[in-house]
């Protein structure tokens, strides 16, 4: 929340607000994707896999370096949210700096990049069908990096101590614990900043707070990834639904998500899994 001021603004406040921004993070560097041997790969690929994600609910899933996978709309509009992590859990997706790096709203050619210190793309968007909505009046758009994910805590925090279990946190966190037989704590303490598929947000001009809307999503939508490192994925279908009206809801219209992996039959030409980050650690010690 911004609250009205208590200061009164300088003569120069309007020359102060006009300065120009700039980007903190230029990508010109970065090696862009090759979306294009990325998208002829997919000629004779093999789906070696497909899962449902049940409503309200979490699943893992592998998908080996080199693989596709895709998270499809499959009954009516749903929300997921994505976790990843290297296949070995020692890498996982970092929210912040892919945020920084591609902006809040991910798409077509954007990584899912790893935390310190490999820092590098963990996974490749290669294909998304809602492209086509961009960024609308009220700034809203898809895939958001933005927000974490609804979770237990929170919902205790604004519900006066409600104790409610099937919020994303929660199902990522039952997932993984079965995946990789963890206790729910040592799982809980690998969770997460998400990917927020199919999600629609943004921030309010006025007050700045994060706000969600219906998801544009329809059957048969999805998002495509490449799977540059040995992966472990872990998606929920959001108790939110399409996340029109609230997180965290026994009453929301809620659908499954499906995952389906692809293998090519060869890979990307002149594509090589990504090296660890090659900065050297020292810190100037």
């Amino acid at each position: 929340m911004h609250p009205t001021p208590d200061y009164a603004a300088p003569d120069d406040a309007e020359t102060r607000k006009s300065i120009a921004p700039v980007i903190c993070y230029p990508v010109e560097t970065l090696p862009a994707p090759d979306l294009a041997s990325y998208r002829a790969a997919r000629a004779g690929w093999e789906k070696v896999a497909g899962l449902r994600v049940p409503p309200r609910e979490a699943l893992a899933f592998e998908v080996p370096a080199g693989h596709f996978f895709r998270i499809t709309s499959v009954e009516g509009p749903q929300v997921g949210d994505l976790n990843l992590f290297s296949a070995d859990l020692s890498e996982r997706f970092y929210s912040g700096k892919t945020r920084a790096l591609h902006g809040t709203h991910l798409s077509r050619g954007d990584r899912m990049w790893s935390g310190f210190p490999t820092l590098r793309p963990m996974a490749t968007i290669t294909e998304d069908t809602l492209d086509w909505y961009g960024i609308d009046a009220f700034g809203g758009s898809v895939h958001d990096v933005i927000g974490t994910r609804c979770d237990p805590y929170t919902h205790c925090l604004l519900s006066d101590g409600g104790q409610y279990h099937h919020c994303c946190h929660s199902n990522l966190t039952r997932a993984l614990a079965a995946a990789r037989n963890l206790s729910p704590r040592e799982a809980e303490a690998l969770v997460h900043d998400v990917l927020n598929v199919f999600m629609c947000t943004g921030f309010t001009r006025d007050t700045g707070q994060y706000f969600m809307k219906a998801s544009p999503v329809r059957p048969g939508d999805f998002l495509e990834f490449f799977a540059e490192i040995d992966l472990l994925g872990v998606l929920s279908a959001c108790p939110g639904g399409d996340c029109s009206s609230e997180h965290s809801s026994d009453t929301a219209a809620c659908y499954p998500l499906g995952v389906e992996i692809y293998r090519p039959a060869s890979a990307p030409e002149g594509w090589a899994p990504p090296a660890p980050n090659r900065y050297d650690r020292s810190h100037g010690l």
